[in-house]
């Protein structure tokens, strides 16, 4: 039947399946960059509380302010590519981050400019301010990355086959917070300034890593002083990349077939719509197919599940394996990485089944993934904690096989049941519902792990997966995509 689609476009089809994959290319390199210059926080977190006293409650508030600041740029964005090309938005959404990156490294000389101390409370409380300010703003500029995608990649990528190929796009993120968590966990083990030898300095970094509950604090203290500000170099680096990626996305993407004198994919149309497109008729379209699709709103509501168990291990990771399992920050760095590493191969699989074993129904294989996440954070619950580091990546490589399914089939099936006109605002939904979940998750997560600890923050992520399984559940009987939908739309009625 694939075969059957491109071949219909007769003498285009060499040319249309050119351009198709240098989109999936261009938007998976992009992507990709993206996540550089997102994840690189978490990796610069245990440094900053190494050098500053930083708590989790503090960093939870961070990182809640800015995923509801993503969820809801994402949610603008959706709108804004409907209106500008896409590879626009996207090409100066990541230029921005890059800007966003490089100020957050100095983020302690805006500080000390703003305070005229180096250290003490004030510094530091002037410190938390600006790196808030400054992840918020670099969220909001993340925000522009992902609907450009959605509503590019729809008008490339027949629906029969969507599944496949977007899930290997998806892989993408995983790609990039991989590379990002092995090259920062790098950064922080190699670069920065030697003072270990300075008695002081040990002594503050001892005092405020054993404020935190961390363990093993005395031998860690000895191992950050030995680079003392390399979590700087995690946000310099990354923003010199994402320069280079803003120049590939803008020369190397077209938002459209017709954008290069290619005819739409077939079995794509949208009925009466097609001939109307106006602002009456966009409303109308955008109701039924959007607001009024309870398909869509089943999917958002699932996405905040998701988005809660996915970022409590991506953004804490390095976190709790350093401060409950005593790994150093480069084992926590590839641990994480193997996590992000199994969601790529979870991704694929996820994709693979949703077209061969469910028939596009993709709803069908989140239920078999996020049961899938929960069996592997229960196993990573009562891991002892000498179980060494093995079994700790072992066990969260099989988490990170099935969390990462639905958090990629989410977005495909949003663009499938919306259609590809609609698909940007619908993932513009999912993904303030998203966010709000990785906000929740940031919030949740610091609060359990200072006043609990660690232990029952994986008892709460394993609770989140369940009640994310059922609400997918209750879609079981959805229809592939939306497309009937669309074609059945009356335009003349109020």
């Amino acid at each position: 039947m694939k075969d059957s689609v491109y071949s219909s476009l007769g003498s285009h089809k060499k040319r249309f399946m050119s351009w198709q994959m240098r989109t999936i290319l261009v938007t998976m390199i992009g992507y990709a960059i993206f996540y550089f210059v997102r994840k690189n926080f978490s990796l610069a977190m245990p440094g900053l509380t190494a050098e500053y006293g930083i708590s989790n409650k503090s960093f939870g508030w961070i990182i809640f302010a800015g995923s509801l600041v993503y969820g809801f740029s994402r949610f603008i964005n959706g709108y804004l590519v409907d209106r500008i090309k896409g590879r626009v938005v996207m090409a100066l959404g990541l230029l921005l981050c890059a800007f966003a990156n490089f100020a957050f490294g100095f983020g302690t000389d805006f500080s000390y400019w703003l305070t005229g101390v180096e250290n003490g409370p004030k510094m530091v409380e002037t410190l938390i301010l600006v790196m808030g300010v400054v992840i918020i703003l670099n969220q909001y500029f993340q925000g522009m990355g992902y609907p450009p995608c959605a509503r590019i990649l729809p008008h490339w990528i027949h629906p029969s086959e969507l599944a496949t190929k977007m899930s290997i796009w998806n892989c993408s993120h995983s790609i990039g917070a991989a590379l990002a968590v092995v090259v920062c966990g790098y950064l922080m083990g190699s670069l920065g300034v030697n003072m270990s030898d300075n008695a002081e300095v040990v002594r503050r970094i001892t005092e405020n890593l054993t404020n935190n509950n961390v363990a093993d604090a005395a031998e860690q203290a000895l191992l950050y002083a030995s680079h003392i500000g390399a979590w700087k170099w995690c946000f310099w680096v990354p923003a010199c990349l994402a320069v280079a990626g803003a120049v590939l996305i803008f020369a190397g993407l077209r938002d459209e077939p017709k954008d290069v004198n290619l005819p739409d994919l077939p079995d794509t149309g949208l009925g009466s719509y097609e001939g109307k497109k106006d602002a009456k008729a966009r409303k109308k379209f955008e109701l039924e197919m959007v607001w009024k699709n309870r398909w869509v709103w089943t999917f958002c509501v699932a996405n905040l599940f998701v988005y809660v168990v996915r970022m409590g291990v991506l953004d804490w990771g390095p976190k709790f394996l350093t401060e409950s399992r005593g790994l150093d920050i480069k084992e926590a760095g590839w641990t994480v990485a193997a996590f992000e590493i199994a969601g790529i191969l979870g991704t694929l699989f996820a994709g693979w089944a949703t077209d061969r074993l469910f028939k596009g129904k993709g709803h069908r294989m989140c239920v078999v993934c996020m049961l899938g996440a929960a069996l592997f954070m229960t196993i990573f619950r009562f891991l002892p904690d000498t179980a060494g580091l093995t079994w700790t990546a072992a066990v969260l490589v099989g988490a990170g096989f099935f969390i990462y399914g639905p958090q990629a089939l989410i977005g495909i099936e949003l663009g499938n049941q919306a259609t590809k006109e609609a698909s940007a605002r619908a993932n513009g939904i999912a993904g303030i519902l998203g966010y709000l979940g990785s906000g929740i998750s940031g919030l949740l997560v610091g609060y359990v792990a200072d006043s609990c600890g660690w232990t029952r923050v994986f008892e709460t992520i394993i609770v989140v997966a369940v009640i994310g399984m059922f609400v997918l559940v209750s879609m079981w009987k959805a229809p592939r995509d939306g497309y009937e939908r669309a074609s059945k739309i009356n335009y003349n009625e109020k």
